[in-house]
């Protein structure tokens, strides 16, 4: 599942291909489209570089020219660059077609995908749901967007209208790190708990953004979550799993305890 980390290795991808003129957008599937016509699109970009992109959360916002083009990844979406000659994946939806070569949105499920802002102010009136980006939060910021908070821990931080990029891998690994239970209530931690659990943010989207996803280290928690019979990379205790809020959520008992 696209987390923080991926989306920003999108972005890089994006970035590389800016300033060229498109020269056409085919869309093979139209079922990702969100409220855009694939006729609409092609016409609103063809001719146009993009600009630079930049990443909040999840999305993906490129401007092109005045028009600004979002994308959301869902769970199994992608953002690569290919040659023109090389054959499409199957699971290709949207084709951004240049000189040299083609910008290629794939998606599985569909579960979101491609939309088209008029303009930069409408792109950001499309994001005015979304909390503060996660790699950009400070310990008193995070303090502040946990104050009060009566739910649990996990699902509030992966509750993109309080904090807008955590998903499973990275709130499981973060809390991981910070060794506080993920069925803890939100609201309820103490300054040391909350310095904590910021520093054991920052740290796993540092490595997982140079990574371009969470990576499944040995000494990590990703490293062993999936495994039959995983333990903590840390002391070697079974993992504990169980489904909060409809998420698997993976956790030490032995380094998280209630």
């Amino acid at each position: 599942m696209p987390e923080l980390p991926d989306v920003e290795g999108f972005r890089r991808v994006l970035a590389e291909h800016t300033g060229e003129p498109i020269r056409s957008v085919t869309v093979l599937d139209a079922g990702v489209l969100r409220g855009v016509t694939a006729r609409r699109l092609d016409a609103a970009l063809r001719g146009h570089p993009f600009g630079e992109p930049r990443r909040h959360g999840k999305w993906l916002l490129a401007p092109a020219g005045g028009p600004v083009v979002l994308l959301h990844f869902g769970m199994t979406g992608s953002l690569s660059w290919h040659r023109a000659d090389e054959p499409r994946h199957r699971h290709d939806r949207v084709v951004w077609r240049f000189r040299d070569g083609e910008l290629r949105y794939r998606d599985m499920r569909k579960l979101q995908g491609v939309r088209l802002a008029a303009d930069g102010e409408a792109a950001e009136h499309a994001l005015d749901g979304l909390g503060p980006d996660a790699s950009e939060v400070s310990r008193d910021g995070l303090a502040d967007l946990l104050s009060g908070r009566r739910g649990r821990l996990k699902p509030t931080l992966t509750d993109q209208s309080v904090l807008a990029g955590l998903g499973n891998l990275l709130a499981d690994e973060i809390l991981w790190r910070a060794r506080i239970n993920p069925m803890r209530t939100a609201g309820d931690l103490d300054g040391p708990e909350l310095t904590a659990l910021h520093r054991a943010m920052r740290s796993v989207l540092r490595a997982s953004i140079k990574a371009g996803r969470v990576p499944p280290r040995r000494t990590w928690l990703t490293g062993a979550r999936d495994e039959p019979e995983g333990v903590c990379p840390r002391c070697g205790t079974p993992l504990s799993s169980r489904r909060v809020s409809g998420r698997r959520t993976v956790w030490c008992r032995t380094c998280q305890p209630k």
